[in-house]
């Protein structure tokens, strides 16, 4: 069965009237990655090749538009701590401040020549 099918038989099952286009079904990681079934999936084929654990992964029936996607790299810093978050935040940040220091020098130096070069211009070939 397709993912549309499976919705249909579970919305009947639960005697939900709402329509099987407000719905839509997640594959939930225990790491908290969350990734929402495309029409063509098979659902129960893709649960059986989770292997038999349910803690390594479960389908859920979600509404559609609460269910966003996270990815497995947004995924492996849920379960961290806050400080530890917040470290990686400054981290991050040093970093970023690192490269923008860099684009700014790059950028003032290459702004001098462009303007030295804009100077030699009118005055004739011999400046450099």
């Amino acid at each position: 069965m397709t993912t549309p099918q499976v919705l249909r038989v579970l919305l009947n099952k639960f005697k939900i009237e709402n329509s099987p286009d407000d719905f839509a079904l997640y594959l939930v990681h225990t790491s908290g990655e969350r990734v929402q079934l495309k029409r063509s999936d098979h659902p129960l084929v893709l649960r059986v090749l989770q292997g038999p654990c349910e803690q390594v992964s479960r389908i859920f029936l979600m509404e559609q538009d609460l269910g966003e996607e996270v990815t497995y790299d947004v995924a492996q810093y849920i379960k961290f701590e806050m400080p530890v978050l917040k470290s990686f935040i400054t981290k991050l940040k040093e970093e970023e401040d690192r490269e923008v220091q860099k684009l700014r020098i790059r950028y003032t130096s290459l702004r001098c020549f462009i303007e030295k070069k804009l100077q030699c211009l009118p005055e004739g070939p011999t400046c450099m």
